[in-house]
């Protein structure tokens, strides 16, 4: 307990359990309320000589940092919250960001409340509400990550990377795509729908099948000449299956379609490149879903480019004004084995 004066002659002294207060502040990243300092014995007046005395700073209408330090980022969530009130979340880029699902800390702190309740703007703090609040936990209160996936698909400024990317991090973070796809179902409307659906729906081989559907639709759309699917075969003692092969211009392609490890490629794959590198003399490009879902061109400009150092003598076809593809079809053919040898 503290007794204090307030110093105006005849003396009013407010009684404050601080040890309390600072039990609370640890349990809230160094954040406490009006109404619990007051249960905890403080007066108005105690209040305000903290802030004005430059103990404490106060971030939002009844809600106070106590320190003069710069406020973390767990603090203004903190505050967000309790400034919001009684059931307030984080959401969006916010939740995203307590559950790892991004490294990015957003500048603006996004808060879900019930549906009806009228929370006043503040600097630093995006509000929104819902009917239905979807389930949330964790020590600061967060949307669950699969309602946080569908929230930022679905959010207007998403662009089609973005979703890849996200997508990549939820499989890293072994969130299960099965139940993705169900809480998909469960809202009308959705963008990137179909490309949510493509990159976690599973058939017999996995996600890669999709993907492979992607690269087949690149070939067509940029006039290059159909890939075929290799057997399997065994070379320098590994048992080794390309995805896609130009089999007449010694060109192999590699579509991996893990959503776990969408950058870099493994052990096995560095070491099956050199396998065909040295003993079949052929090259092997590498794509994954940013490339194929992002700059389809891009990979269709590379694909071409190898196959006209290889020999290929076809003219590629842009796919639209500015398809980056048009800048091979004025170079000149090279090397390469026009006989069409495997």
């Amino acid at each position: 307990m503290r007794w204090e004066s307030t110093g105006h002659g005849h003396p009013v002294r407010a009684r404050v359990d601080l040890s309390r207060v600072d039990r609370l502040t640890r349990q809230q990243d160094s954040v406490i309320t009006r109404a619990q300092l007051l249960a905890c014995g403080a007066t108005a007046d105690w209040i305000s000589r903290q802030v004005t005395g430059r103990r404490w700073q106060r971030l939002h209408p009844g809600i106070y940092l106590v320190h003069t330090g710069q406020p973390t980022w767990l603090s203004r969530a903190r505050a967000a919250l309790l400034y919001a009130g009684r059931g307030a979340v984080l959401s969006h880029d916010s939740a995203a960001y307590r559950h790892g699902l991004t490294d990015r800390r957003p500048p603006i702190v996004e808060v879900l409340v019930p549906h009806g309740r009228k929370v006043r703007r503040r600097p630093g703090v995006r509000i929104r509400s819902r009917r239905s609040m979807p389930d949330a936990w964790g020590r600061l209160p967060a949307v669950g990550p699969i309602d946080t996936i569908l929230d930022l698909v679905d959010r207007p400024r998403t662009a089609v990377d973005e979703v890849v990317a996200l997508l990549c991090r939820a499989a890293r973070k072994n969130l299960d795509g099965e139940a993705i796809l169900r809480a998909a179902q469960g809202r009308c409307r959705l963008r990137h729908r179909a490309l949510l659906v493509e990159m976690l729906g599973r058939v017999a081989d996995g996600v890669e099948s999709p993907l492979e559907l992607r690269y087949d639709r690149v070939e067509r759309s940029h006039g290059l000449p159909p890939s075929r699917l290799q057997a399997r075969e065994v070379l320098d003692g590994l048992r080794l299956r390309a995805d896609r092969r130009y089999a007449g211009y010694q060109v192999r392609v590699e579509l991996d379609g893990q959503l776990a490890h969408p950058f870099g490629r493994t052990d096995k794959d560095v070491w099956r490149d050199n396998v065909v590198g040295i003993v079949a003399r052929e090259l092997t490009l590498r794509y994954r879903w940013n490339h194929l879902a992002v700059t389809p061109c891009h990979v269709a400009r590379q694909v071409a480019l190898a196959l006209r150092t290889r020999g290929w003598t076809g003219v590629p076809r842009p796919c639209r004004p500015g398809c980056p593809v048009v800048e091979v079809v004025n170079l000149p053919v090279r090397g390469g084995d026009p006989s069409g040898r495997p």
